[in-house]
């Protein structure tokens, strides 16, 4: 099938070259003229036969905004916008019904798989109707991981944001305990090295995961993370994420500890944060501040 693209940085560059590969024809479009395949959304929607789908993958807010409403005003009745950044649930209702009224399907699209994607696949959540749905599955087939997961259509308009902000929650209370056990192992000095205990716990232990592999490449490549400033940003994902279990009266205090952790480390040289930092630097290509 035909696809746009907008938006080529880290992962929509990555995300065009899979889908590529994948034998799928690609036209993308970027404000940096080097990447883009087409100079205005204009002309990238003017070489889509229809029916159409075009993939957004630009900053939720603002950019995801005006790339619709633009959108909105290219598009024909009958073609799907796929929003595949990491929007808030609640703009997704909002395009939905904006493009509906003029007869434009919508599909909100959780991704997960950071800069290793192009190799190993992207995880996908995806919410809408399972007619704008099949108009996409192609694609999605493509970008998935090999093996029978890795996608789901997780519900209507919305879900699949709102599963992948839940995925980003457990993510931040799964990367907080590694961190905080890494400096319990290195403020103690009955233990000599710190790097082989993680690396050792990547076989055979009921804490063995894709975040420990991740973790201990960095400690590979400063085995005490002296280079890192204890410091880590937060994506906006953990607070939607503690906002709606309060809406939702949900007890949520290992995410929400994790989330104020973060906080912290913008007060204070954390050496808990320099974990973090490394980790979202090796799993999605995260900036890490250095002393």
């Amino acid at each position: 099938m035909e696809l746009g693209l907008v938006g080529l940085g880290k992962m929509g560059g990555n995300m065009r070259e899979r889908i590529r590969r994948a034998g799928h024809t690609v036209i993308g479009y970027d404000r940096n003229p080097d990447l883009a395949d087409v100079h205005s959304l204009e002309e990238l929607v003017g070489k889509l036969k229809g029916p159409r789908v075009v993939w957004v993958m630009v900053p939720a807010g603002a950019a995801t905004q005006s790339t619709v409403d633009e959108l909105a005003e290219l598009l024909q009745p009958g073609d799907i916008v796929v929003d595949g950044g990491n929007s808030r649930w609640t703009d997704d209702e909002k395009h939905a019904a904006e493009l509906a009224a003029k007869g434009i399907g919508f599909v909100d699209c959780g991704v997960s798989g950071g800069v290793w994607g192009l190799e190993n696949g992207y995880a996908l959540m995806y919410g809408g109707s399972a007619e704008d749905v099949a108009k996409v599955q192609p694609v999605f087939d493509a970008l998935k991981p090999e093996g029978d997961f890795g996608s789901v259509h997780a519900g209507k308009v919305g879900a699949g944001h709102f599963a992948k902000m839940v995925h980003n929650g457990i993510e931040y209370a799964m990367m907080q305990a590694y961190a905080e056990g890494w400096e319990l192992l290195e403020a103690v000095d009955s233990v000599t090295d710190v790097r082989e205990v993680f690396r050792s716990w990547q076989e055979g232990t009921v804490i063995r995961s894709w975040l420990l592999d991740l973790a201990v490449n960095a400690l590979d490549d400063d085995e005490h993370l002296d280079k890192l400033r204890g410091y880590a940003q937060d994506s906006g994902e953990g607070r939607w994420t503690v906002e709606a279990a309060i809406d939702n009266a949900v007890p949520l205090p290992a995410i929400t500890a994790s989330l104020f952790a973060r906080f912290a480390s913008r007060q204070e040289d954390s050496p808990q944060m320099k974990m973090i930092a490394a980790l979202r630097n090796q799993f999605g290509g995260h900036a890490v501040e250095k002393k």
